[in-house]
């Protein structure tokens, strides 16, 4: 009996029954195939090779479309295009019937009838479609910016989107103590303000770096009066990174971003960085773990000053009038006090905060800001810094100074610095690395200022200056762990390459490769003992003691560096690439501009010895200047 499927249908059924043929045993294959070729129809053998086979997806066979337009058609069109200085398609589908005419009518183009009437009687889209080759080759448009994938998860704020959030909202930036220079490793503020009540936080970082932030985001939250709910930031690469804001993630806070290049949607925090650290500490440059600890103390009682006993401002309304705006302001507080008034926080902050208000001096505060600032300003400068005391300061003469300090003009010791050569004053070093003694010992902080940094304990007391030949590689490190120890205070991302490469040039002989790895876990050790402290450590410019050339690479400038350092002399602020121009015209053929990367680097490598010559002329000065001084008193 013949089947009425139809072919699909028989398809259908085979694909039905294909898997079921295929598991089942013998005996039951010879049924399942009985009753598919009752249904289907098919001969035996075509049912056994259907049901066997793999069904073949079928492709759709796609139809090429005529070109109703050929190459005649489409070079009078790229020449009608140039003719219109390459506009869009829309705009030259319009502007054919003007300009087609035109060039006919002048004599500048002859076409025949039919190409003529394809020209005219293209579309926008084919237009675009038959000047694709044409307008490639141009490249116009650049390849769209890839937005890394931080910058995707953070999503943006503007200043106008706070709404008057609780306590707790908070904006955060850093502040770079570059001096007028930004170049090489200095120290940064990381600043926070909280937009509801103007409670500000601020911490020094060794260096620029992801890292560093979130280790000091934590240990400023968990000093706070209150709970981080949200915090904003700009778009530099150490807030935008996955450390940040998986950090954010894990606690419960909102992370949010500024525009690029929009100052104005941090103001609270642009007006603190002004109002409070840049108050503070002015306009020098500052580096090194001594000028780190010397600004946490700085800020261990600069926090409690500022927000305990300066009171501030906060908008009320504004009114624009034309041009002029009206601003109306709710009488100053400080930020304590709008903390104690704020529903969202507990009793146990608020009480916590009304005892550290009670137990605090505001002059005990001030004068230890005022050592402190002298002790950074003389360590910027180059001078011999305060000597270290224990004795506790002497307020009644610090209150005796108040009434007549006015006559002195501004007081604070890091606001003004000497004018110097500025490529002098950019290349400064400080030697002097003395810690000063804290004369507030009885503060208690909410954020306890950082311990200094010491030398882990995994060392004897060495007892030679250097390994001798034949000991042991833990035991010839630890006959130079001081060294290596003073040197990574002094630079802090100095690797154990680096190292080592120094401890050979200081010890001859002494070491081999076999103390290399030894050095790396052992400077490993130190940086996350130095880290547990609560000492930021992160990279910093690292400068060689020795001052040879790396490699076996010939000195270019070895027959005329004399006279490039009398040039020099005469003019200090000759930049190296003036100096390659000038030995260019005097010595024709002698130097090119590939050499310019190095001569800079002799360049700077110059200043450097003058500055430090500099400075040992004016410490061997010093003596004579002080007895003069004394003689003019005692006179």
């Amino acid at each position: 009996m013949k089947t009425k499927m139809t072919h699909a249908m028989r398809m259908e059924l085979a694909n039905a029954v294909r898997d079921r043929y295929a598991a089942a045993t013998t005996k039951d294959k010879r049924r399942i195939l009985e009753e598919f070729i009752a249904a289907t129809g098919y001969h035996e053998k075509s049912a056994i090779r259907v049901l066997n086979s793999h069904p073949k997806p079928k492709h759709r066979q796609i139809r090429q479309r005529l070109s109703l337009y050929d190459e005649a058609a489409r070079g009078a069109l790229i020449v009608l295009w140039e003719t219109s200085d390459r506009v869009c398609g829309k705009r030259l589908k319009a502007l054919l019937p003007i300009l087609l005419p035109a060039l006919e009518r002048n004599g500048h183009l002859k076409l025949e009838e039919e190409i003529r009437h394809k020209v005219l009687s293209m579309s926008a889209a084919t237009i675009d479609r038959l000047l694709q080759m044409p307008r490639r080759t141009m490249r116009t448009k650049k390849k769209p910016r890839v937005v890394p994938e931080p910058r995707r998860r953070i999503k943006m704020r503007t200043f106008a989107d706070w709404n008057e959030p609780l306590p707790g909202s908070m904006e955060m930036d850093l502040v770079a103590h570059c001096g007028e220079v930004n170049r090489g490793s200095y120290v940064h503020s990381l600043v926070m303000t909280d937009i509801a009540s103007g409670w500000t936080e601020a911490a020094p970082i060794v260096v620029r770096e992801g890292t560093l932030v979130v280790e000091t985001l934590d240990r400023i939250r968990t000093g706070l009066p209150f709970a981080l709910r949200a915090l904003d930031v700009d778009n530099g690469s150490e807030f935008v990174n996955n450390r940040l804001i998986e950090y954010c993630l894990g606690h419960g806070i909102e992370l949010t971003r500024s525009r690029p290049y929009r100052k104005n949607d941090q103001a609270w925090i642009e007006q603190k960085n002004g109002a409070v650290v840049r108050k503070l500490l002015g306009y020098r440059r500052f580096e090194g773990l001594a000028a780190a600890r010397a600004i946490t103390r700085l800020y261990a009682a600069s926090r409690l000053f500022v927000n305990f006993f300066q009171p501030s401002f906060k908008l009320a309304a504004k009114q624009r009038d034309g041009a002029k705006v009206a601003k109306r302001y709710h009488p100053p507080q400080t930020p304590c006090e709008r903390l104690l008034q704020a529903e969202a926080i507990p009793m146990t902050a608020k009480n916590k905060l009304r005892e550290i208000a009670g137990d605090l001096d505001p002059l005990k505060l001030l004068e230890e800001m005022r050592a402190v600032q002298a002790y950074l300003a003389a360590l910027a400068d180059g001078e011999t810094p305060p000597p270290a005391t224990s004795e506790p300061p002497n307020l009644a003469a610090f209150v005796a100074s108040l009434s007549s300090a006015w006559h002195a003009g501004e007081i604070r010791p890091t606001f003004s610095i000497e004018a110097k050569p500025r490529y002098l004053r950019s290349l400064q070093k400080v030697s002097t690395q003395t810690l000063i003694a804290s004369p507030t010992a009885t503060l208690k902080p909410v954020i306890p200022p950082t311990p200094p940094v010491t030398a882990a304990k995994m060392q004897e007391k060495p007892k030679p200056v250097y390994a001798e030949p034949g000991q042991a590689r833990v035991q010839a490190l630890r006959m130079v762990w001081p060294i290596v120890c003073r040197r990574l205070e002094e630079f802090p991302n100095i690797n154990a390459t680096q190292l080592f490469e120094e401890l050979c040039v200081q010890f001859p002989g002494r070491f081999t490769r076999k103390q290399y790895k030894t050095l790396v876990r052992r400077v490993n050790l130190w940086r996350q003992a130095a880290r547990a402290r609560g000492v930021v450590v992160g990279p910093k410019t690292y400068r060689r003691l020795n001052d040879k050339p790396r490699g076996r690479r010939p000195d270019i400038f070895k027959d005329h560096w004399e006279e490039m350092a009398r040039c020099l002399e005469e003019r200090p602020d000759q930049t190296a690439l003036e100096l390659l121009v000038e030995f260019q015209v005097r010595y024709p053929g002698r130097y090119s501009l590939h050499q310019l990367h190095t001569l800079q680097k002799r360049v700077r490598a110059w200043r450097q010895q003058a500055v430090q010559r500099l400075i040992g002329e004016v410490s061997r000065l010093a003596p004579y200047v002080a007895s003069d001084s004394a003689r003019l008193a005692s006179g």
